[in-house]
């Protein structure tokens, strides 16, 4: 039991089965009201990890929720690092700037790392709220909205034309879906190796949420009758006076090969009655962007998408490799978590690395958030040291760390949580 700003009492404590539906009606409310489908509680339901989840408690009435998924990130390297995936954050809108939020974000840190999980990830509602619990976004997703009749697809890899496209009933190749889905997953730092269970949310349908787009639609890349990728995406049929204007909207589109991701953007581009072509989270350096005939005509732009915490800073900076050799310490700050301030050195390359605390002078003065930020590889320190948000102390540290910090691929989401 604990006292608010006002004086009320509230109760923090962690989710009981029975209180679930109370305390997800508080998130929905909290969300703006609008009930989900029945399909979708139940997935939800099912979901959430009751021991892991926190809500607080005014009388019989839930103000506050949160929630943590165990998830496996793969970080820069291809390890598979368990990490905390905050989500189902909310408070009351009778209970605002009373500390519900900051109770429950003091609470659900101290269990993660009481876990043993180094990171604590999310994807933010309102960026602004978060930074000052040591979150920062750390990936990005690219959005597209393609005009078909004058783009065109051009250069295509070798063996597109070697790759059969045919239509398949989503649910019936689930299981062939999300077998390329995980072959895929060690490839790129920030993607999420899905937990039983998670497979159904690729095919949440609910008819209310479709906006007169069609039931979600599937075909198959195949291969010497292997499976080699998959697209997933609706059709909003629109007609106007000059004829047919559909859009066609991508849900999810993976791919084991450059020849089956062209197979699969060629038959997507040119599905008959669209004219264009709505792309949604995709990685910030998705192929399709070098075989568009206009970019321009694509109307590309950026949002932020997964938000990192070092929760165990040592544990997350030795558990990613490092593309170029770095050692370098730094000096950290951290005051929601006093545990990780101070100075530590980290050793790495492509092999490996150490983090250990260190006497040392500082080469590098920077906040958890900075680290957050850069450590799937998709934001660059020297950018955050050019922004004022990075000090170098010792003169070729931040380059050094900077270029260690680094991958190969741009770190993406592919789902939100």
């Amino acid at each position: 039991m604990a006292t608010d700003a006002t004086g009320s009492a509230t109760d923090l404590r962690v989710l009981r089965r029975d209180d679930w539906d109370k305390w997800y009606d508080t998130l929905i409310r909290g969300f703006g009201g609008v009930p989900e489908s029945a399909e979708e509680r139940e997935l939800w339901n099912s979901l959430t990890e009751i021991d892991r989840s926190l809500g607080v408690w005014d009388g019989d009435e839930c103000v506050g929720t949160a929630g943590a998924f165990g998830f496996r990130l793969t970080v820069p390297g291809g390890a598979s690092v368990p990490v905390a995936g905050v989500t189902m954050v909310s408070v009351a809108a009778t209970h605002r700037r009373r500390g519900v939020l900051t109770s429950m974000m003091r609470r659900q840190l101290d269990d993660v790392r009481a876990w043993g999980e180094p990171l604590a990830v999310l994807t933010a509602s309102e960026p602004a709220i978060y930074g000052r619990f040591g979150y920062a976004s750390a990936t990005f997703q690219l959005n597209a909205e393609i005009d078909t009749t004058r783009v065109r697809l051009t250069s295509l890899p070798a063996g597109a034309d070697d790759v059969r496209v045919r239509y398949a009933d989503p649910a019936d190749v689930l299981d062939v879906c999300e077998a390329v889905y995980a072959r895929l997953v060690p490839s790129r730092p920030g993607m999420l190796a899905r937990q039983p269970g998670w497979e159904r949310l690729g095919l949440l349908d609910p008819e209310g949420e479709r906006e007169g787009a069609s039931p979600l639609q599937c075909v198959l890349a195949e291969r010497d009758g292997e499976t080699v990728g998959y697209a997933r995406y609706r059709v909003k049929p629109s007609w106007e006076t000059a004829g047919p204007e559909g859009t066609v909207i991508l849900e999810a589109s993976a791919a084991l090969d450059p020849a089956a991701d062209a197979a699969l953007w060629r038959f997507l581009i040119g599905i008959d009655l669209t004219s264009s072509l709505v792309v949604r989270g995709r990685p910030v350096d998705d192929a399709w962007r070098h075989w568009v005939s206009d970019m321009r005509r694509c109307k590309p732009w950026l949002r932020d998408s997964l938000y990192v915490r070092p929760v165990e800073l040592g544990a997350a900076l030795e558990a990613r490799t490092y593309q170029a050799p770095v050692d370098v310490v730094f000096e950290v700050e951290d005051a929601f978590c006093p545990w990780n301030a101070g100075r530590w050195r980290l050793s790495g390359d492509a092999k490996g690395a150490s983090c250990e605390r260190t006497a040392d002078a500082a080469d590098v003065a920077l906040s958890v958030r900075e680290l957050g930020a850069a450590y799937l590889g998709g934001v660059s320190l020297a950018s955050l040291g050019a922004a004022g948000r990075v000090r170098e102390m010792r003169r070729g540290a931040l380059a050094e760390a900077s270029l260690g910090f680094g991958a190969d691929v741009a770190p993406w989401l592919p789902h939100g949580f």
